[in-house]
């Protein structure tokens, strides 16, 4: 996406990052460097479903890696930030931050604007 000036700040939101889960998701992991899926699930209170949809997203689109493993007998899955999800999160964040920004203090004026 471009970084246009010009663009009002709420354009540069990325769609699959912004939806509030897996913001969540991405946050936490960032926080965590590691996380473990029940973790994530409790720390969000979501299902195991809605929690796995999400994170399938996040995968498909690079964000994150996921690694499946076992903790003595039990099956455990883990999560963690790729690079690409890094710099997502980073972005987001100052997209966000920028349109607090600008919320705050009204400067936001387009170019075709007089």
């Amino acid at each position: 996406m471009t970084d246009r000036t010009d663009q009002h700040p709420v354009n540069g939101l990325d769609d699959v990052v912004h939806q509030r889960v897996r913001l969540g998701i991405l946050t936490v992991t960032h926080q965590a460097r590691r996380v473990e899926f029940g973790f994530l699930r409790t720390t969000l209170d979501l299902t195991a479903g809605n929690l796995g949809q999400h994170l399938t997203v996040l995968e498909k689109n690079g964000l994150i890696q996921i690694e499946k493993g076992y903790e003595g007998r039990r099956p455990r899955t883990w999560i963690t930030l790729t690079p690409v999800g890094e710099q997502a999160l980073r972005d987001e964040i100052t997209h966000l931050k920028r349109l607090i920004h600008e919320m705050e203090h009204g400067s936001w004026v387009p170019e075709s604007q007089p």
